[in-house]
């Protein structure tokens, strides 16, 4: 009375992934410079902040999180470079 249940194989996975979507990101040099300019900043206020300022640290800190990194995500890049 037990009746064995049905198995079916899946199609290939290729068939059941979507086409990439091209979303118009594109990383390029300008990019990657404010980026590092970030990141730089960034590290001269940890260091100035190690050093006790109460006022350059917070000010570097703040233009690097809030203004080079966010920046470097939102620059586009010139459309003859390709993306991902």
């Amino acid at each position: 009375m037990s009746s064995k249940p049905t198995v079916t194989q899946p199609k290939s996975l290729r068939a059941k992934l979507k086409p990439e979507v091209d979303l118009g990101f594109r990383w390029g040099t300008m990019n990657t410079a404010l980026l590092a300019a970030g990141v730089a900043l960034l590290g001269a206020g940890y260091l100035s902040l190690s050093r006790g300022s109460i006022t350059l640290a917070p000010v570097l800190l703040v233009v690097g999180y809030c203004g080079l990194i966010p920046a470097s995500l939102l620059v586009r890049g010139s459309g003859s470079e390709s993306g991902e």
